[in-house]
């Protein structure tokens, strides 16, 4: 159990830090305020190799592990949540193309995923099929050598601007054993989007149905075996569920840092807010809660990477604990500025806007406590 970490991983942590000190944090209040996606800003960061963080080097990535790439997106969510947390889920589908492609597929789609030439979204939730996500009902029938889909996914983020779509699709029958995963391109005839969604946060990155209406793809396009879907798809979960859970403790930290400057520059009552006790008692409350969220999210991240059997359950865990203590922490952090939070001059508003979202996607709080819970009880 050694806390400590390598001279590498703070190297790739400072690389971060710096990255979204310079290239993030003084635009990020007009990405949210303008609903822009910036794309270029997302290129730079592939240039640093934050596109393919645990993509092998043979493939162009960095070859990194799980715990790597969550200190890497930890120090991108302080400066911007939103554009941090569309930069992990394009690396979950980079993995998930480098881990369950072939050889072909390999070659075709990551050297444009490794430089965000090429941008990916992950298309699992449909509008009738959320949390119960085995029951979806996007169909693909075969004819000769391609698929026809039918069908709508709800809520994908960089829906209509990505050019590559991870899809799970039911190409079979009923329940998890009949979904396949599927790549489908931009520009592939049948494929359209939905109207770009307006949102309570995550206003960086646009959200939008993906709609396929006798959209032909080539069965060439399949990651994995014809009915692998699910299990491939819930096997990305648990790397994203580590990476929303590392945004939520970046966007936790700049508010806690946040009011902790606050505290001790505002006074009332002829003295600093930083000497009343019930406020000292608040902000010791809320960096222990985001130290312990920490020690868990790496933990987990550290079982994912060795391939432990619990490895699920800890990512599970994990997620659950530190997105609800993100943003707990972002929110007590507005009432601790009062009616200076509810600005937004002091971006505390957008943390807690877009740290909001991490309790339902990836598999909502509810979820993970179901995952929990049937391992306990099993």
């Amino acid at each position: 159990m050694d806390f400590q970490l390598t001279k590498e991983q703070i190297a790739f942590k400072e690389a971060a830090k710096a990255f979204a000190k310079k290239e993030m944090e003084p635009y990020a209040q007009r990405w949210d305020e303008e609903c822009f996606f910036p794309v270029d800003t997302l290129r730079k960061a592939a240039t640093l190799g934050f596109a393919g963080i645990y993509i092998s080097e043979e493939h162009g990535g960095c070859g990194l592990g799980r715990l790597e790439a969550s200190l890497i997106f930890e120090e991108l969510s302080t400066a911007c949540v939103s554009t941090a947390a569309y930069i992990s889920i394009h690396n979950m589908v980079s993995w998930m193309i480098g881990t369950f492609g072939n050889s072909d597929q390999r070659q075709k789609w990551l050297p444009g995923l490794m430089t965000m030439d090429t941008l990916s979204s992950y298309c699992l939730t449909e509008p009738s099929a959320g949390s119960d996500a085995a029951s979806l009902k996007t169909k693909a029938i075969r004819e000769g050598n391609h698929y026809i889909l039918n069908g709508e996914k709800a809520f994908i983020s960089g829906g209509g601007v990505s050019d590559l779509y991870l899809c799970m699709i039911r190409t079979g029958g009923e329940g998890p054993k009949g979904i396949t995963a599927l790549v489908v391109e931009r520009g592939t005839p049948g494929l359209t989007f939905g109207k770009k969604e307006k949102k309570m946060g995550w206003n960086s990155q646009p959200t939008t149905a993906v709609i396929f209406q006798d959209c032909r793809v080539p069965i060439a396009n399949g990651l994995g075996a014809e009915g692998e879907g699910f299990k491939i798809a819930m096997k990305g979960l648990d790397g994203g569920r580590i990476n929303i859970a590392s945004c939520s403790l970046g966007g936790a930290r700049a508010c806690l840092e946040a009011a902790r400057s606050y505290l001790k520059d505002r006074s009332q009552f002829g003295k600093k807010l930083a000497e009343f006790e019930a406020l000292q008692f608040r902000i010791a409350d809320m960096a222990t809660d985001l130290e312990a969220a920490r020690l868990m999210v790496h933990r987990a991240a550290l079982k994912l990477q060795e391939g432990d059997a619990d490895a699920t359950v800890a990512c599970a865990m994990a997620k659950r604990f530190a997105t609800d203590v993100g943003f707990r922490i972002a929110n007590e952090a507005l009432q601790l500025h009062g009616g200076y939070g509810y600005i937004k001059d002091y971006q505390i508003e957008r943390f807690v806007r877009d740290l909001r979202v991490h309790q339902i996607l990836e598999g909502t709080n509810e979820i993970m406590r179901v995952i929990i819970a049937r391992d306990l009880l099993k």
